[in-house]
């Protein structure tokens, strides 16, 4: 991608009304653009790297089992007058109505949906375990929408709903997503620790929320220290094993973790002091099991081994990947911008053009661009005819891992910089060099 030709509107001043530095940054970076009180258009550069995110929660919910569908946003309020939520939900809920003057809602959340959905189609245990998960937006009238996308009132949210036939099965599946989330948010260059947390509206018997910690986080939370330090499952994990995930569980639960709301002082207090932490943290995903609290109201229920029809099981499991952008951004910044994990930047390498319209650079930056992006890096070239301070800006602003920048004297010596963004190590190489550097 050209910058001459990319929409990147960076912005030079702070904006005024951005609270917390994710916030301003991805309004500088051109990011995001507010279009009213806490909803957001996701600009070309901020779309990139949500695509980014989304693909790795895409990819660890289909190695741990579960199967995507698309679920509309707006729902018919007779679903959740059926289970009981339509008034107990609260205001955060809009309530629209048709031109039938039927009562509509745009959905917080799509419990009632899926449970329509299986109830349905499924109606032997021999269609169990099923997990079902969609990527959608989602609206919540949040009374004081803040943070940018961190805490807005239309936002994304990857839910999955597993069905099974017995609690012991669902806490298996249970432990399938909670292995899931750890090997996702890790992906995403982030420590995410788990804690017992409060169901909410959702209901439920079985509850973790999973924590980053980070000075601007909206709540205070409690752990072990040792926790920073756990081994996240690798990609050998085997999701059909019970005794594999009960022990990936286990381990994770066995020291204390928990959310303000769940919080026992004289509990944390028998940690050792010096292994108490303490911080702000940030909720970047969620999962519940709540049994048959869904099933037994709307009738979701499946012929059992026995002969007998039995209320299924359920449990629910949420990430926000609009919330996750920012989350990342909160956990690696430095004063000059944002530093992506290269698993979500929004380009592998910027190569910076320092003087276009000289033959040489222009030559050797065409040259880098064309061999990176053929061996299938995103690259994005500075091709644009800005000072040296501005490109160097703009690069460090956006957060993009690699650097490649090409001077009239480095070109003519056959060489150029490399900077890696996170360090601020810059190294001078040849031009052929860095190229394989990328391509190998």
């Amino acid at each position: 991608m050209r910058l001459s030709r990319y929409f990147m509107p960076i912005l030079k001043e702070n904006p005024k009304e951005a609270e917390i530095v994710s916030h301003r940054l991805m309004l500088r970076a051109g990011m995001i653009r507010q279009q009213s009180q806490g909803i957001y258009s996701w600009l070309p550069l901020g779309k990139r790297v949500l695509d980014k995110v989304n693909a790795i929660i895409r990819d660890e919910q289909n190695r741990a089992g579960a199967i995507e569908l698309s679920m509309p946003t707006l729902q018919s309020a007779e679903l959740w007058q059926e289970s009981g939520r339509y008034d107990a939900y609260g205001k955060e809920m809009l309530r629209i109505k048709d031109r039938q003057d039927r009562p509509m809602l745009y959905g917080p959340t799509n419990e009632e949906m899926v449970t329509d959905i299986f109830r349905s189609s499924v109606k032997s245990y021999k269609d169990l375990p099923l997990n079902l998960y969609h990527i959608q937006l989602k609206f919540r009238d949040e009374i004081r929408p803040r943070f940018g996308t961190m805490r807005s009132r239309e936002f994304m949210m990857k839910d999955a709903y597993s069905f099974d036939l017995t609690r012991e099965a669902a806490e298996h599946s249970y432990n399938k997503m909670f292995a899931a989330y750890l090997r996702t948010f890790d992906r995403l260059g982030l420590r995410a620790i788990p804690m017992r947390a409060d169901t909410g509206p959702i209901g439920g018997k079985l509850s973790h929320e999973f924590i980053i910690l980070a000075d601007t986080g909206e709540s205070e939370v409690f752990c072990h220290k040792d926790f920073v330090d756990f081994d996240i499952p690798d990609d050998r994990t085997d999701f059909d094993s019970v005794e594999g995930l009960k022990s990936i569980f286990d381990k994770w639960t066995s020291l204390y973790a928990a959310t303000s709301e769940m919080h026992d002082e004289a509990a944390f207090n028998a940690v050792p002091e010096g292994d108490r932490l303490s911080a702000r943290g940030i909720e970047v995903g969620h999962i519940f099991y709540f049994g048959t609290k869904y099933s037994e109201p709307m009738g979701a229920k499946v012929q059992g081994p026995d002969g007998k029809e039995h209320f299924v099981h359920m449990g629910s499991y949420g990430i926000g990947p609009t919330r996750l952008v920012p989350a990342i951004i909160e956990a690696s910044h430095d004063d000059n911008g944002i530093i992506w994990p290269a698993s979500v930047a929004p380009f592998d390498v910027v190569v910076i053009n320092m003087k276009a319209g000289d033959q040489a650079c222009d030559d050797t930056c065409e040259l880098i661009y064309a061999a990176l992006t053929k061996a299938g890096k995103d690259v994005l070239y500075d091709d644009t005819d800005d000072r040296a301070g501005t490109k160097f800006a703009t690069a460090d602003l956006i957060g993009v891992p690699v650097q490649i920048i090409a001077g009239p004297r480095a070109v003519a010596n056959g060489e150029v910089e490399v900077k890696d963004r996170k360090t601020g190590v810059r190294e001078t190489m040849t031009i052929e060099a860095a190229i394989n550097r990328f391509v190998a």
